[in-house]
């Protein structure tokens, strides 16, 4: 029997969650099925339908509730497990308060501009956004099996999960209206949504980009300047109306709306207050209290003319990784209570509420990925030792426009110096990754969607 395509399984798994969208109420498996087989003129039989609906159970999309024949399956976000819309976290005394400062008309809040003192008053290891209960519990819950390993070893054994769940995650704190399979759909096989921006497309595509740029940082000894401007870069790429402000601090004035904020447009005081958030960043002693910081001044002082919670999102996401801390996903968060959080900050200058959010997603982030590693499978020893060289020979092959075939691969292995003892391995994994690169998945090897179709039409026949 021929293997059903990874096409096709997304296709059914795509329509399924539209019927289980519709049908608020949910359905038992032999409803599901008649529901298919109505909307689609098409029979899904028992066994695959099963299969389909544990995939998506395990992947978090939907809810099996009852036991046996009477299990009913709901989409999440139908079911009080919202993955569109978290749930209003645990609030301290103190967050409550800034919460209703922060909640009243924008009118009724006084303007405030930047100020530097208080990134200057932060002193690392004696100034704590995190009190040691809050650190200790984080620890807790967010420790992996490879926390003395090199930085970004257990980021890269949950990567490929890490990648669609962060990468629809914060692209939906922006508006992002991609669902959670219409992002794999993108990443995994370079399926656009039907009906979408294409800006919301891009802005997924630079995630992934983006993502897998931390996790190659989170070996480095410190974070630096230029790690945060490549940050920013990756995640704005094609997005700005000047391309020459990707990666480069801001000279400008910008506005926050819905914020009596005012940003400083002083191109000098940005300069000064972003190094020296680089560097106070690296001081800090806990990866957990780098991460709140990061999520905070980065915000507050807007060193970018766009894209700067994004980029802040994903620096605290590398303090996290460079430790081998579970990431932060941001699955399931409330966007109101993360702009709540980020208000506070721009106009008290105040951590608690944001810090109140960030207790609440993260404890939910570390769970789900202690699961996730234990089902990955164990990795290609060839692919892990070699991840580097087949970055370069997949890169350098669209680049000159080559075909794939035996000769180049063969070729690569001996450009790249594989040991004979691998080179018949990479070779195949060389071939592998060329005949099943796409426009998702080319971002991976530092090339441009626009690179990959070029490149497609040139030298690649259509696939059966």
């Amino acid at each position: 029997m021929p293997r059903i395509s990874e096409s096709v399984i997304a296709e059914e798994l795509s329509r399924i969650v539209e019927l289980l969208r519709k049908a608020t109420s949910g359905l038992n498996r032999s409803g599901l099925g008649e529901a298919y087989r109505i909307a689609h003129a098409s029979e899904l039989p028992a066994r695959t339908l099963q299969r389909r609906l544990e995939r998506l159970v395990v992947e978090g999309t939907v809810r099996p509730e009852g036991e046996g024949r009477r299990t009913v399956y709901r989409l999440k976000d139908e079911a009080g497990e919202s993955l569109t819309s978290g749930a209003i976290p645990k609030l301290s005394a103190r967050g409550v308060r800034l919460r209703a400062l922060v909640s009243r008309p924008t009118e009724e809040r006084g303007s405030v501009g930047y100020d530097i003192e208080w990134l200057r008053a932060y002193t690392p290891a004696k100034t704590w956004y995190l009190s040691t209960a809050d650190r200790a519990e984080l620890r807790a819950v967010g420790i992996t099996p490879d926390d003395d390993r090199p930085g970004g070893t257990f980021a890269r054994d949950i990567l490929s999960r890490l990648l669609i769940d962060l990468s629809w995650s914060s692209s939906r704190l922006e508006g992002n209206t991609y669902t959670r399979l219409d992002t794999q759909n993108l990443l995994e096989f370079g399926q656009k949504a039907e009906g979408k921006d294409a800006s919301e497309t891009q802005m997924i595509l630079n995630h992934k980009t983006a993502i897998e740029y931390i996790v190659d940082a989170a070996s480095e000894d410190e974070i630096r300047p230029t790690t945060i401007l490549s940050i920013h870069a990756l995640l704005s790429e094609n997005l700005l109306d000047d391309p020459s402000e990707e990666g480069r601090l801001r000279e400008r004035p910008v506005e926050i709306i819905g914020s009596s904020y005012m940003p400083t447009a002083i191109p000098q005081l940005i300069a000064e207050a972003f190094h020296r958030i680089v560097e106070t960043l690296n001081a800090i002693p806990d990866p957990f209290e780098q991460a709140l910081f990061s999520m905070a001044h980065l915000a507050y002082l807007q060193p970018f003319i766009d894209v700067n919670k994004r980029t802040s999102r994903l620096v605290a996401n590398l303090c996290l990784i460079r430790a081998n801390m579970c990431p932060l996903s941001f699955v399931g968060a409330d966007e109101k209570e993360y702009l709540l959080g980020t208000l506070a900050v721009y106009e008290h200058r105040r951590t608690e509420l944001l810090r109140d959010f960030f207790l609440g997603v993260y404890k939910q982030s570390a769970s789900k990925y202690k699961v996730v590693k234990n089902s990955v499978p164990t990795p290609d020893p060839i692919r892990l030792r070699y991840r580097e060289q087949l970055r370069e020979a997949v890169h350098g092959t669209v680049k000159a426009g080559e075909t794939p075939g035996a000769k180049l691969a063969q070729d690569c292995a001996v450009r790249l110096e594989v040991a004979d003892a691998d080179s018949a391995r990479f070779q195949e994994l060389v071939m592998e990754l060329l005949l099943n690169l796409n426009e998702g998945s080319a971002a991976r090897y530092g090339l441009r969607p626009s690179e990959f179709r070029a490149w497609s039409e040139q030298v690649r026949s259509p696939r059966p």
